[in-house]
């Protein structure tokens, strides 16, 4: 009997400490740095005002002659497709790593010309390069660097998912028109 009153106390400790894991299954669990940057209607945009809702991260810029177009319109595509599946409440962010060159309303015109809304999507700016560079290394684990001699900028071309907690936990290949519906299927799946 002395044996047994120990096993109701070791399966609480047991479901306490279960509890305090990431809830969601992710490949990875990156925490995002704090943030408070400019949106494309001027309005600061923190990772506070994101908490407690899933959100898919990018970086992108305007200037951008390869990639970020079609991400760009992948993410206009994702935008559709949640709204489709109920999921209004998912929110979108797309941070510019060329700050100097990508103003709010530069930004706002790009992402309208692919077909994008600004309900739920934020496309931020306001802060300088070497401060974008170092959030994307430390928060996403994605590079960010300056193409010498060029107005270029190397960045990753990954969609995260970042769970309410604001942990990034899955990424995809955002060129990829179809992986928007496996976000939407993932994101979906946990919630």
């Amino acid at each position: 009997m002395a044996q047994l009153k120990w096993v109701f106390p070791l399966l609480l400790f047991v479901t306490f400490l279960s509890a305090c894991g990431d809830q969601y299954d992710g490949d990875f669990s990156y925490q995002i740095q704090d943030f408070a940057f400019t949106n494309q209607d001027g309005e600061e945009v923190s990772k506070s005002d994101l908490e407690g809702e899933f959100w898919v991260a990018d970086f992108i810029f305007t200037n951008c002659t390869t990639v970020c177009p079609p991400m760009t319109a992948n993410m206009s595509s994702l935008q559709d497709q949640l709204k489709e599946a109920g999921l209004e409440d998912v929110r979108l962010v797309s941070f510019s790593v060329d700050p100097a060159n990508d103003n709010p309303e530069t930004l706002k015109k790009y992402a309208a010309s692919r077909g994008g809304t600004f309900g739920n999507w934020n496309l931020l700016t306001g802060y300088d390069f070497e401060t974008i560079k170092e959030f994307s290394v430390k928060s996403f684990k994605s590079a960010v660097e300056q193409l010498p001699d060029s107005d270029q900028v190397m960045h990753g071309t990954s969609f995260f998912i970042v769970t309410p907690e604001g942990n990034a936990i899955k990424n995809y290949d955002g060129r990829n028109a179809a992986n928007m519906e496996k976000i939407v299927e993932d994101i979906q799946a946990m919630k």
